[in-house]
């Protein structure tokens, strides 16, 4: 096993550092982990970009990343579902407490959760990286490192889609062609949406959406209102969306999204929203996710969602 813990080190607001950490050594119910794949989400790049989420400060150094994968190296004493050598998915959600949420089995609710880089807790975009065993889940042998490492941000699509109800017919606008918007694109044609409208003012990312299987990638034009936005996606599907996901968190594409969504369900990242004329509409937070594992039983057994990858190598990222 190697010595060093090479580890991507957020300081403070644009101070982001490659330095070594020390190996941390399991407790009794965690595993050690040789961490292979780490994909690099927008929140990542928001803390380094910011030094802060809302009310997510840096305020101490702190490893980003928290969409990976690695190989068990070490068990802890009371380890009884994982062994050395195992191919394994993090989810970075794990509950400090059995409290209400825990209870009612959304612990992806509590308010004390530890999650993988957010303040203060640190991430896994390191080499060695230690986390509770009951939140890793075995890779089956079809599922790639770099696709196991997806699967944090496939979760966050599904979640999103079935408390949606995106099922056989559905017609869905998804606001943003992001990361996660494009695999909310996926996951709803993978469960049946019959049309997806899918905006962005990227024209790049509207390409992929296409190529990805986007009924109308619709550009998104800064002096168009949102009401005017609302007018263009109902032209395109003769229709209001059944389903409205909105994956920007930009305050005038939440507002297309309830006016586009009168008698219908929005689903929103968590984000403070500033104004908006009550309509009768539908409206979940979405807040997380949990039961990770079911998710990656899905990417086993459908083969219904294909992604593109790019690879970085950690020692060049500086370079």
């Amino acid at each position: 096993m190697e010595k060093e813990n090479l580890s991507v080190v957020l300081h403070s607001q644009g101070d982001l550092r490659l330095e070594q950490r020390p190996i941390p050594e399991p407790g009794p119910n965690e595993v050690l982990l040789q961490m292979h794949s780490v994909g690099i989400c927008g929140s990542d790049v928001h803390f380094w970009q910011n030094g802060r989420i809302g009310d997510y400060v840096v305020k101490k150094p702190m490893v980003l990343g928290h969409e990976a994968s690695g190989r068990v190296v070490k068990v802890g004493s009371a380890v009884k579902n994982l062994k050395e050598g195992d191919r394994v998915a993090v989810e970075p959600g794990v509950p400090r407490e059995i409290d209400e949420f825990f209870k009612s089995g959304k612990y992806n609710l509590s308010p004390t959760i530890f999650f993988c880089a957010t303040p203060p807790d640190d991430g896994n975009l390191c080499r060695f990286y230690k986390h509770s065993a009951n939140f890793c889940y075995k890779l089956p042998d079809n599922v790639t490192y770099e696709e196991g490492a997806l699967i944090e941000p496939l979760s966050v699509a599904i979640h999103a889609c079935r408390r949606a109800g995106v099922t056989l017919g559905s017609s869905v606008l998804i606001c943003g062609a992001g990361p996660i918007g494009l695999v909310c694109l996926l996951v709803a044609k993978a469960m049946g949406a019959s049309q997806v409208v899918i905006t962005d003012l990227s024209a790049d990312r509207l390409v992929m959406a296409k190529e990805l299987g986007a009924d109308f990638p619709l550009t998104v034009k800064r002096e168009d209102g949102p009401e005017e936005m609302a007018k263009r996606v109902e032209g395109l599907l003769g229709a209001q969306p059944h389903i409205t996901i909105e994956c920007t968190g930009v305050e005038s594409s939440v507002q297309t999204a309830i006016y586009v969504s009168t008698a219908t369900r929005v689903i929103l990242e968590p984000m403070e929203i500033l104004y908006c004329e009550m309509l009768p509409f539908s409206l979940t937070k979405k807040t997380n996710y949990f039961n990770q594992d079911k998710e990656l039983m899905l990417v086993e057994d459908g083969g219904n969602v294909d992604a593109q990858l790019k690879k970085l190598q950690l020692t060049k990222m500086y370079a």
